[in-house]
């Protein structure tokens, strides 16, 4: 359908959340009638979410923000096993402490985003029903519902037994958890809407054909596109990683580049899935040509910044970017590392420089990059891979500035 009733399936239609939805006239219905509860589950891989996630958090804060009440679930029992779906082979398999330390760095994220505190949006974790359930007692009472034939004609299954990759049967419970964990949080919460992305689609219906016969109660699945760059990168992650959420794994002034440097194809759909903007002012950005939509990148930057990182340290990386790049001075406030000073008054291979600073992956990409002449200490081109830094190479506010192409800027500090 093309016009929806209800506030919330406006907004995520214009701004271009919607890949799917299993009845898209009974969610438009119910959720123009009265506040609906929903979730979107996260599990706990890692110490912190990245930038893959935030169409995904985002909706739940349209959601919040449109009158309904959003469920963000932490994965803290389905993490145990892993969500196989599309992948090859299975997860590294992680303890109970590893997860729940991860799920500290997850939890903060959210806050940013959604209100817990005052009462319009539950933080809820699975690890409360599903790390004590009886096995007998689950397969007899929900696992029966099951079809193995079904399971096994879903996508992310079938993906992985075409390629005659193993697919162990404790992944293959995965889908019944997540199917399980809608039951629960409609029991729990009256929850009758699950979200995520394209990929979850079949662990999604299982849900909600799980919800029909232990509850006979309406369930409803609203899928997002899983997005990649124009160029097909993927959402997210760089050469050098992650693209993190949290300051500690990556700087906010990194992340704000991360940004700033979108391609000029995806700065309008970016400024719609992953800004509060409005439609007009959205409008009015992606309308610039020429070298002003570099205007409209750096105001996308900003704004995703400030709403992970707050509005101060926004503008902030937007206007130590300034400086770095429009004025050509020294910005004092640039990612740093951290090095001994004994290792400069012993001589630093500037290679090794460029690793450990972040800015290559290894000595053999330093190289290369030499002889392409994409490195630069203190602003002058490095020609010879067998240069040594020294404290001479100290600039006046005591650091090295070391660059890789025109973007990429790190502060090498003695201590």
């Amino acid at each position: 359908m093309t016009a929806f009733k209800s506030d919330f399936l406006r907004v995520l239609s214009e701004r271009g959340f919607i890949h799917q939805i299993s009845d898209p006239e009974g969610l438009d219905e119910a959720c123009a009638e009265g506040p609906v509860t929903a979730y979107i589950g996260f599990d706990a891989t890692a110490p912190s979410l990245h930038a893959g996630s935030l169409i995904q958090i985002m909706m739940l804060h349209w959601f919040q923000e449109t009158g309904h009440r959003p469920i963000a679930l932490m994965g803290g029992g389905t993490t145990m096993i892993g969500d196989p779906s599309f992948k090859d082979e299975a997860r590294k398999l992680l303890t109970v402490e590893d997860i729940d330390a991860n799920l500290a760095g997850i939890r903060r994220v959210f806050s940013k985003f959604l209100d817990f505190d005052g009462g319009r949006a539950i933080m809820a974790n699975n690890a409360d029903w599903l790390r004590t359930l009886n096995y007998v007692e689950f397969l007899r009472d929900v696992g029966r519902h099951f079809s193995v034939n079904k399971m096994l004609s879903f996508d992310s299954v079938k993906l992985r037994l075409d390629r005659e990759q193993s697919l162990s049967f404790l992944e293959f419970n995965y889908m019944i958890l997540q199917g399980y964990d809608f039951v629960e949080l409609y029991r729990r919460y009256g929850c009758t809407l699950q979200m995520g992305g394209s990929d979850q689609w079949g662990n999604i219906v299982n849900g909600i054909e799980l919800g029909h016969k232990m509850e006979r109660a309406q369930f409803f699945c609203l899928t997002s596109p899983l997005l990649t760059t124009s160029s097909g990168a993927k959402m997210g992650k760089t050469a050098s990683g992650a693209v993190w959420l949290e300051p500690d794994l990556l700087s906010p002034y990194a992340y704000w580049q991360y940004w700033r440097n979108t391609e000029d194809a995806d700065v309008e759909r970016f400024l719609k899935l992953y800004t509060k903007l409005p439609m007009a002012e959205i409008a009015r950005l992606a309308a610039l040509g020429g070298s002003e939509i570099n205007d409209a990148k750096k105001i996308l930057a900003t704004e995703i910044t400030a709403m992970v990182h707050g509005r101060t340290v926004a503008e902030a990386a937007a206007e130590t970017a300034r400086k770095t790049f429009e004025e050509g001075a020294l910005a004092t406030d640039l990612p740093t590392v951290e090095i001994a000073r004994t290792r400069l008054a012993e001589g630093l291979g500037v290679l090794t420089a460029f690793v450990e600073a972040g800015l290559a992956a290894s000595n053999g990409e330093a190289r290369r990059a030499v002889g392409g002449g994409a490195l630069k200490v203190n602003d002058v081109t490095v020609a010879d891979d067998k240069l040594r830094l020294t404290e001479g190479d100290l600039t006046g506010e005591g650091v090295i500035k070391l660059s890789q192409g025109k973007k990429k800027h790190v502060l090498l500090k003695p201590v």
